[in-house]
């Protein structure tokens, strides 16, 4: 037999030691599993843990924009593809941003892209920016003025109390109106999920609605529109009367003249009002006032000493409104008051959007519309200066 043959003996010793460390090895991976599968158990309750404490501490912003995800989330589809079932399925429970569904045809914006239109509206160059603004439901809004002087008197001990005049009250109602816009956008572009269909809708709506209301605001008619401040009659501010704009005149035809009219015009409105009074003017007609000097040579015009500040004249606020009329012959290119008393715009808080991809096809049409008014509600707290020798 040779001598590196193993015997029968050493043959099953070496099989037992091979079974004894394959069995090893087994309990080592069994210990080593259930090891990993505690761990990953416990890193699991600790994330749950991180979870609730960071959704128990975040703010009630946070909570009131996870509220309204639902209306967002449905609304995105409806724009991109025209599936309106989860809007519909919006249900007035009190919990959710719903109403989603108009009568009229339509839909609610969600209330981000709203805040981010009414952002726009209100930071844009239009009277809305020093006007009072005023939301309603009802498709009327009433002013009550009470523009005498309440009757009132001394009394003694003793004395007999004689009878005070009673107030007089005007009641100006401002009719709401319907704006709309009418962007669209292909529906390739609106199948490309890295496309903000939002944010591009709110920029597209914001614009068209603050070029509109802009407008109107100033130079409105009244039809199916809001009135605007300068369509009102205007009559020489020495004798001004309830219902009428009153104006101080430059002293010279198409021209600033002297500028002393600038302050003329300040001092026609009344006291109450200067305080928190502006001047409202086009960009043209501020490149004109700000070359004016008092007799030290130093300028009555004073740029903002920070961003978002407004220029000021002879230290009252300037803002720029485009659909103010530039300097003429007789122009009113310049108004000075306090408008937020002086002017109201009403609104419906309600911004809708009908989706209509079928009248430009390939494109898809969104048909926004809101319901928007505005009026003088208080004649004696603005006052115009007209370019014009009388």
């Amino acid at each position: 037999m040779s001598t590196t043959e193993a015997t029968p003996g050493a043959r099953e010793t070496a099989s037992d030691i091979k079974q004894a460390i394959a069995g090893f090895v087994s309990e080592v991976k069994g210990f080593r599993g259930e090891i990993e599968q505690k761990l990953q158990q416990a890193e699991e309750r600790m994330t749950m843990l991180d979870r609730k404490t960071t959704i128990a501490a975040r703010p009630h912003l946070a909570a009131a924009e996870d509220a309204g995800a639902p209306h967002r989330k449905a609304f995105n589809a409806y724009l991109r593809s025209g599936d309106d079932d989860a809007l519909r399925g919006l249900e007035l429970d009190g919990k959710s941003l719903s109403s989603a569904v108009n009568s009229d045809g339509g839909y609610l914006v969600d209330p981000q892209t709203a805040a981010s239109i009414q952002s726009v509206l209100r930071t844009t160059a239009s009277l809305r920016a020093v006007a009072s603004v005023v939301n309603v439901e009802a498709t009327t809004y009433d002013v009550l003025i009470d523009h005498s002087e309440v009757g009132s008197g001394w009394a003694t001990e003793t004395g007999s109390v004689s009878e005070t005049d009673t107030p007089a009250i005007d009641r100006i109602s401002i009719p709401l109106h319907e704006l709309s816009a009418l962007p669209k956008a292909s529906q390739r572009l609106l199948d490309d999920s890295a496309f903000d269909v939002e944010g591009w809708l709110a920029g597209r709506i914001a614009e068209k609605f603050a070029r509109a209301e802009a407008a109107a605001f100033i130079n409105g008619d009244g039809v199916d529109k809001p009135t605007g401040f300068l369509t009102h009659s205007k009559v020489a501010n020495a004798g001004w009367s309830w219902g009428d704009l009153g104006y101080v005149a430059t002293g010279v035809d198409g021209s600033i003249g002297n500028g002393d009219a600038i302050i003329d015009l300040v001092y026609a409105l009344g006291a109450e009002y200067r305080a928190n009074a502006s001047f409202v003017m086009s960009s043209k007609t501020a490149g004109v006032l700000r070359k004016l000097k008092d007799n030290d040579g130093r300028f009555l015009w004073s740029d903002g000493l920070s961003a978002g500040e407004p220029a000021r004249l002879l230290g009252y606020p300037v803002v720029i409104a485009e659909d103010m009329p530039d300097v003429s012959t007789g122009s009113y290119s310049v108004a000075f008051g306090d408008f937020a008393a002086g002017y109201t715009v009403a609104e419906r808080p309600d911004l809708r959007i009908l989706r209509d991809p079928f009248s430009a096809k390939p494109h898809v049409l969104f048909y926004a519309t809101k319901r928007v008014g505005g009026d003088v509600s208080d004649f004696a707290a603005i006052k115009l200066l007209k370019f014009a020798a009388s």
